[in-house]
């Protein structure tokens, strides 16, 4: 509606413009920026130095009130100063909302950047702080103008926000007919949403409708979901002849290696040589040869990365620490022409600034058809095959996971086993019972390979535990001889585990021929840690985060892990510290691993683990006091992923009594009517994400109530997760996004009709 009005304003002032002294576009978007700044800023008057902060002066505000007098207007005060307004409000911020979307549909500008904190209320500077990359996504523009309209007290930007949604659906277009498309102008093509599937080897290619060549990618995943993997086919097709021949030379220097040169004082042409000494008759520097640098695992670097450092380095040949080096090169002093490809996991991928980023990517591991073909590849036998994905598909929390590669051959490796003939017992169920099995099943491979019976497995487990659980509160992936030393194992120890436990713990030698330890997957290391802290607790009452000293802990763990010095330490405080550090985490780096320690303190575990350890007591009475604390912990936090972590962890520990509450309720049908509260929104997102059901089409009308915008638009915000994780979402015969029903959106890829 207010489009077609703006359309009907502009044709107005086509009658009236005869000498074209004002374009459309330019008085839209001065008018549309002065109605933006001065929205944020909740003023609805302006006056001649307002408008000259958008670049309007007085001659040209006078024009625009001429022009088009139903938008804007000029009036004179009884002190006879000049004072200038919208007609409406309304008007105001739909001129506002069409400002922030045209700026980043025709030049992929985030227009909240360039409010200075002078000109912006503190209130709003932090929720519209977005990245200052370029490339910033349609999607993040939504999400954080959702996030401060419903921080706005007083609702100043609500009807904004339903006009910014609006603006990026399909007809919104520059008539009332659908356009061709060789006939669509550059503003008013809806932008293709930031989930555009890209192949591994297309990476630095730009899309058709980008005109800026692609220089650094920085590629995002999960653990274990295969971005090395990637970097190796990448590198692998380069090779053969298949894929990017216009790139001359490849260096992969992976994080883990050179962590090794952190002392090191060189120049960048030198440590190419140390790693690839057949480089040093070629002159890298030269404009003869492309080349494309690959770090990968961000998420393992051991360097003090400082992008703020105004040491500047514009020849290879110049000498600095290995970290300014870097930071150099993907900044673009060094070799501006070569490309760079960095792989991180997401917790770390803020350590580069989003202004050096010139595409980001995802590798979002197996989707659904990938997951069954993947068991039935590697089980031969496909009548055990579909027992094991029957088994894995009955229980939501495994099955989620098998979108990791590496969790699907864990879960192979032990339902091959437990589902065969020979083999009795209860099959795991949880994430818990799955990794313990997991580690069941590589000690007896280790007992036939260690005839000397030199390596007990408690003292293997109990000092691999050790050395995973110091690592992890550190943050810490990938270990070094003095991290092993500092856990009590010498370096001949650490080989024989390597030999041992191949698929547990591994020994490496890298380019730089330094050795580097690490688990074969953060999830083993989560898993080993949680051991760690639970056989210490109930084999000898000890609490094992008193043991690390304040120079080894971060000043952060320390202050939320200063449990009571007190010998007899109860396992429900041990749960409680956990719960509350991993709901302090920032990127949830611990979450896995309370999973796994509440999981091992479950009665029917305690059995489990005897096959491998000596338990001197059982922990089970404590575990009521342990459920309780999750679900106040629920009622109180706001995020919605801290939450659903938590009903994984009740999960874990065999409480289902909110998930079969609001089950109830979608089962009936009553939900939208039932006045839920936090905890119980919770609930409703974790059982539809762990629905056995695929969100292809998400009911949002099944959960909101006719005529209550404001509870309407909490409710949305509550049910994001879910929104995120859907094809399609239906909004029934509600008005959304200030258009009318059955109009299409995306936000993060989701669509809207």
């Amino acid at each position: 509606m207010y489009t077609h009005f703006l359309i009907l304003q502009t044709n107005i002032k086509h009658e009236k413009d005869y000498e074209k002294k004002v374009t459309d576009e330019d008085m839209i978007l001065k008018l549309g920026k002065v109605a933006f700044e001065q929205l944020v800023k909740g003023n609805l008057i302006f006056y001649e130095e307002d408008l000259r902060e958008c670049g309007i002066d007085v001659t040209e505000a006078s024009v625009y009130s001429g022009l088009c007098t139903q938008i804007f207007r000029e009036e004179f005060g009884f002190y006879q100063g000049k004072v200038f307004c919208f007609v409406h409000p309304s008007i105001q911020e739909h001129l506002a909302a069409l400002y922030v979307h045209l700026s980043w549909t025709n030049h992929n500008r985030n227009v909240f950047e360039s409010i200075t904190k002078q000109s912006l209320p503190s209130k709003l500077i932090k929720p519209f702080q977005l990245s200052s990359s370029e490339h910033v996504s349609l999607s993040e523009l939504h999400q954080r103008a959702i996030d401060e309209a419903l921080q706005s007290k007083n609702g100043h930007l609500d009807l904004f926000l339903r006009f910014l949604l609006g603006l990026s659906v399909d007809f919104i277009m520059d008539d009332t007919q659908t356009p061709r498309d060789e006939d669509v102008s550059p503003g008013c093509r809806r932008a293709a949403t930031e989930d555009t599937a890209i192949k591994c080897n297309h990476i630095f290619r730009p899309l058709p409708e980008q005109d800026k060549a692609i220089r650094t990618v920085l590629t995002k995943g999960v653990a274990g979901i295969g971005k090395t993997v990637s970097v190796q086919k990448f590198i692998l097709d380069w090779a053969e002849g298949k894929e990017n021949q216009d790139v001359q030379l490849i260096f992969p220097l992976p994080f883990r290696e050179i962590n090794l040169m952190k002392d090191k004082t060189l120049s960048l042409s030198d440590l190419l040589h140390v790693f690839f000494p057949e480089t040093k008759e070629i002159e890298i520097s030269s404009d003869e040869y492309k080349v494309l640098f690959i770090f990968d695992g961000l998420d393992e670097c051991r360097l003090s990365l400082n992008f703020k450092s105004k040491v500047k380095l514009c020849n290879i040949s110049e000498s600095a620490s290995v970290d300014v080096l870097l930071m150099n090169l993907i900044v673009g002093n060094l070799l501006p022409s070569a490309l760079i490809w960095i792989t991180s996991r997401p917790a770390a991928a803020d350590l580069i600034p989003s202004e050096c980023v010139h595409r980001v990517t995802e590798v979002r591991g197996f989707n659904e058809p990938q997951k069954e073909e993947y068991f039935r590849k590697r089980i031969s036998d496909q009548s055990l095959a579909n027992r094991i994905i029957s088994h894995l598909k009955s229980s939501r929390s495994l099955y989620i996971m098998c979108h990791i590669p590496v969790f699907c051959w864990i879960s192979a490796a032990v339902l091959e086993k437990m589902l065969s003939p020979a083999e009795s017992g209860e099959i795991p169920k949880t994430l818990t019972q799955m990794y313990t099995h997991f580690l069941i099943l590589q000690t007896n491979i280790k007992r036939e390979k260690d005839y000397e019976k030199n390596v007990t497995d408690e003292d293997m487990i109990l000092k691999l535990g050790k050395l995973a659980f110091q690592q992890l509160v550190k943050g810490n992936l990938i270990f070094y001889e003095k991290d092993l030393r500092e856990c009590g194992i010498d370096v001949t120890e650490a080989s024989v585990y390597s030999g041992l436990c191949t698929q547990i713990f591994r020994e490496e030698f890298g380019l730089y021929q330094g050795k580097v330890f690490c688990f074969v997957h953060l999830s083993i290391q989560e898993h080993l840690a949680a051991l760690h802290v639970h056989l210490s607790w109930t084999n000898h009452n000890r609490n094992v985060f008193e043991q690390i000293t304040k120079q080894r802990f971060q000043s952060k763990m320390k202050k939320y892990f200063q449990l009571s010095s007190s010998e007899h330490v109860s396992l429900s405080e041990l749960h409680q510290r956990a719960i509350d550090e991993a709901l302090q985490s920032k990127n949830g780096h611990l979450d896995l691993f309370l999973r796994f320690l509440l999981g091992l303190s479950v009665e029917s575990h305690q059995i489990l683990l005897q096959r491998i350890m000596k338990m001197k007591r059982s922990s089970s009475d404590s575990n009521e006091k342990t459920v309780e604390f999750i679900k106040m912990k629920i009622r109180t936090i706001d995020s919605p992923e801290k939450s659903i972590n938590l009903f994984h962890c009740l999960n874990e520990l065999g409480d289902h009594s909110l998930v079969e509450e609001i089950q109830r309720y979608l089962q009936s049908g009553t939900i939208k009517e039932a006045n839920l509260s936090s905890s119980q929104w919770s609930a409703v997102v974790f059982v539809l994400l762990t629905s056995k059901e695929e969100l292809n089409v998400f009911r949002l009308d099944k959960f909101v109530k006719v005529n209550n915008e404001t509870e309407n638009m909490n409710v949305l915000q509550k049910l994001l997760p879910v929104i995120k994780e859907s094809r399609s979402v239906h909004c029934g015969e509600e008005k959304w996004a200030g258009e009318t029903p059955n109009t299409s959106l995306v936000i993060h890829g989701t669509r809207f009709s």
